[in-house]
């Protein structure tokens, strides 16, 4: 009987993560970076991790390259940090358990949120945990695509921008993808990871936590 019932849960489970899996995008995808033989990670990022969520921190240089739209709208950044959310959750005011939930179970849109750094990340985040990551050039225009990729564009291919951000000079813009529990903020992180050539599997990293840790075990 016992059997018979621990049969019906792992059916069950089963059944539950395919219907989660199939009604969520897991929109966007890592950009696979290209592997070099003699490697110079002369460049850098930043992971950082504000509790239950992740981003990443890229030099403006490399960042407006791969997106020159951020020109218009910022002025003398010397590094963003790139966030990508669940659309309604990440732009509230005020947080609701309904509105993690939804955030959780539903299907929902999702959106980019940019922060336009003026001084070294230390500064900007003194309480939050950060890892720097050391890349090749190869590597940082790597996760350049995998960004680009991440906003979402209307028929005409431009860029749609949304209210301003949640603090510091930011902006929201409509994003790529929906986020769920399978498809989640630290999960982007992890593909933004895996697109700058890091070992990491992002199926794996749902939470602030494992993305953080997995970089850690790495230097």
């Amino acid at each position: 009987m016992e059997l018979c019932a621990e049969s019906h849960l792992v059916r069950f489970a089963v059944i539950l993560a395919a219907l989660l899996t199939s009604a969520c995008s897991t929109l966007p995808r890592a950009v696979i970076a290209e592997r070099e033989l003699r490697p110079q990670r002369d460049q850098e990022i930043y992971a950082v991790s504000h509790g239950w969520h992740t981003g990443l921190i890229v030099p403006a240089m490399a960042a407006e390259r791969s997106l020159p739209f951020l020109r218009e709208r910022f002025d003398h950044a010397t590094a963003y940090e790139f966030g990508w959310g669940d659309k309604g959750f990440y732009q509230s005011k005020t947080i609701t358990a309904s509105l993690a939930v939804k955030a959780l179970f539903w299907r929902n849109g999702s959106v980019m949120h940019v922060v336009a750094l003026h001084e070294d990340p230390a500064s900007c985040f003194p309480t939050s945990e950060k890892v720097r990551v050391p890349l090749t050039k190869r590597e940082l225009a790597s996760l350049g695509r995998f960004l680009d990729s991440s906003f979402q564009r209307d028929s005409r291919g431009r860029i749609m921008r949304l209210q301003h951000g949640i603090y510091g000079d930011s902006q929201f813009y409509e994003g790529r993808g929906s986020y769920c529990i399978v498809n989640t903020c630290n999960k982007w992180t992890a593909k933004g990871l895996k697109s700058a050539g890091r070992a990491i599997t992002p199926s794996a990293k749902l939470t602030a936590g494992s993305v953080m840790a997995n970089l850690k075990r790495a230097r």
